[in-house]
């Protein structure tokens, strides 16, 4: 080996140091930001889902014997329609002129109380689902001084859909 080439051995090393490792990070920074609008899109789509349901199982509705819906019955459309997201960490917040029910998604879909409970289930009634997720992002324990304890930062995603009882 010439001594030209010798003294040229290190430069690979330090030319992935400099471009290598920045360019990891925005690999990893790229899917977190995906998986988080993922979650956020998810959300919004499955609480919409739920209220929809909601919205035509009012009073005067046509099924014999199961217009009424619960929580549980909500909850799991809710569930169903937003896939990936975890039902242990999802706060519901069911909404309408007779009252509020807050709970985590897990616990809802144990309640088995009639949503929304009559006269809030009039035609014409407003109804609203909020949901609210805290998203956890690697993306944190790579940030330039923070220490080694930090773990994945939460933002906390937030979903709501209002809609009219129909019928």
């Amino acid at each position: 080996m010439s001594r030209a080439s010798r003294s040229r051995g290190g430069t690979s090393f330090l030319e992935f140091t400099l471009v290598g490792i920045p360019m990891i990070f925005a690999l990893i920074s790229t899917f977190e930001v995906g998986r988080g609008m993922w979650n956020y899109h998810a959300m919004g789509y499955a609480v919409a889902e739920g209220t929809r349901y909601a919205s035509v199982h009012g009073v005067n509705c046509m099924l014999p014997n199961s217009c009424t819906v619960t929580v549980a019955q909500i909850t799991q459309k809710i569930l169903d329609a937003g896939i990936g997201l975890p039902a242990s960490s999802l706060t519901l917040k069911f909404i309408s002129t007779g009252g509020t029910i807050t709970c985590l998604a897990t616990n809802c879909l144990l309640n088995n109380s009639a949503w929304p409970s009559a006269p809030s289930n009039a035609v014409g009634s407003n109804i609203e689902i909020d949901a609210t997720y805290p998203f956890q992002s690697a993306i944190a324990m790579f940030w330039p001084g923070a220490g080694p304890a930090v773990s994945a930062a939460t933002v906390n995603f937030p979903a709501s859909s209002r809609e009219r009882i129909q019928f």
